[in-house]
């Protein structure tokens, strides 16, 4: 009889949670203020904001991150990672391992995610990893270069400062925070996750992964107010496919892929390369497509091709609806969403406490593209933003974003997810304060 009292409860219960989701959906549907022109010009930001992320960051940033993520669960071995990154690691070594390999890449807050991943899955502690995860969107070097020619030499160096002191300080607060579970944590990592590693020699494992490191960052390689970074610029692709040959040789050698195989592929790229020259991102895709097809037909090495689609599927969709809520929210760089432009603007326009934290806030909640933060800022600026919300803005917003926190959240937890967030935030605001008050 009280079984079936117990049934009947969460039964009704669940009924009576699926009403009150029916009816809080049927109100913000019948309240949403469609036809304003404000509404009807934030949904088309969102619509934007995603389609330009869909085409600019997926295929280039994403693709080949989340190939590089699968090969660390795979090909690196875990006592490696364990020794240099784990929990017992030497800190400085750990967190001085992970925020210079994090500032190499110079990547924006998603593209960073599943390499996090990959670390933190692998047996980095969480010190070194929350180093790592911070250290690349924001120790970006060409960022910090351009926020320097643009914004002044003086908030440069701020930044560049500011955020080498901040991986540290974040990985090292989070370390002691939760460094009881972490060593219960390092006790139970020798189940691994993926293989146990390559048993391949550790030169060739490095150039394996320098290969497919250079391949993303020039593929990504902005154009910038500089000559020498505008020759690179113009070389881009070239280089991306010689280091792609280059890979291509190294499997062939060392993982023993199938030539006809892998110049099959090479000879389709080249084919699509030439016939549609201004769709560089196409041959790209089909590219890492082929690459994973191959791996999937091979016993050995199917494991990298179903670790990289485990966190395609984890962290895609996550991203692309937190974009469109930012979106919605904020707009575009220089467009507006269905917050006006004007209110950021009064409510930064000084160097008071309160305009810091906003800064911040916002900076987390915005998406910004790798450099896409220092125009937003000039123009802030103009308008009157106070130079110590601008360096606040600059910390906290390449490092977090909205669809950043929500995939965060999936490989941390809620609570772990928190506490980063409002380090960086907090951390954020007393440095930009300090500096627009009293340097």
């Amino acid at each position: 009889m009280h079984t079936r009292l117990l049934e009947l409860y969460r039964s009704n219960l669940r009924e009576a949670h699926l009403l009150l989701f029916m009816l809080a959906a049927f109100l913000v549907v019948y309240f949403v203020p469609a036809g304003t022109e404000r509404f009807d010009n934030a949904v088309l930001e969102a619509v934007r904001l995603t389609n330009w992320y869909a085409r600019e960051h997926v295929i280039l940033c994403l693709l080949p991150a989340f190939l590089i993520a699968g090969a660390m669960a795979v090909y690196i071995s875990q006592g490696a990672v364990m020794r240099h990154l784990g929990p017992q690691a030497s800190k400085p070594v750990a967190f001085s391992v992970a925020s210079v390999s994090g500032t190499l890449l110079a990547v924006c807050s998603c593209t960073v995610l599943p390499l996090f991943g990959g670390i933190y899955k692998r047996g980095a502690g969480l010190g070194a990893a929350i180093a790592f995860l911070y250290s690349g969107p924001a120790i970006n070097i060409m960022a910090v270069v351009v926020t320097a020619k643009v914004l002044g030499a003086e908030i440069g160096v701020a930044r560049a400062a500011g955020a080498i002191l901040f991986a540290l300080v974040i990985g090292t607060i989070m370390h002691l925070i939760y460094r009881k579970e972490e060593a219960q944590r390092s006790v139970h990592n020798g189940r691994g996750f993926g293989g146990d590693g390559s048993d391949k020699p550790l030169g060739v494992i490095a150039g394996f992964f320098a290969l497919m490191v250079g391949i993303l960052v020039f593929a990504n390689w902005a154009a910038a107010d500089s000559e020498l970074w505008m020759r690179i610029h113009a070389w881009k692709w070239p280089i991306t496919a010689l280091l792609a040959a280059v890979l291509a040789g190294l499997l062939i050698w060392r993982w023993h892929w199938p030539a006809a195989q892998l110049l099959i592929l090479a000879a389709v790229l080249t084919g699509t390369a030439l016939a549609l020259p201004g769709v560089p991102e196409l041959p790209f895709a089909l590219g890492i497509a082929g690459l994973m097809l191959i791996a999937l037909l091979r016993e050995q090495d199917r494991e990298w091709a179903l670790q990289s689609w485990d966190f395609a599927k984890q962290i895609l969709p996550l991203l692309l609806a937190g974009v469109f809520v930012a979106g919605f929210a904020l707009g575009r760089p220089g467009q507006e969403g269905i917050i006006p432009a004007q209110w950021v603007a009064l409510a930064v326009g000084d160097n008071s406490l309160l305009s810091t934290v906003i800064a911040s806030v916002l900076g987390a909640l915005m998406y910004f593209s790798t450099l896409t933060e220092v125009p937003i800022v000039e123009a802030l600026m103009g308008a009157g933003m106070g130079k110590g919300p601008a360096l606040a803005l600059l910390l906290a917003g390449p490092a977090l974003s909205l669809p950043n926190m929500l995939v965060i959240r999936t490989i941390l937890g809620t609570e772990k997810t928190l506490v980063y967030c409002a380090l960086v935030v907090v951390m954020a605001t007393i440095t930009g304060f300090v500096y627009g008050n009293w340097w």
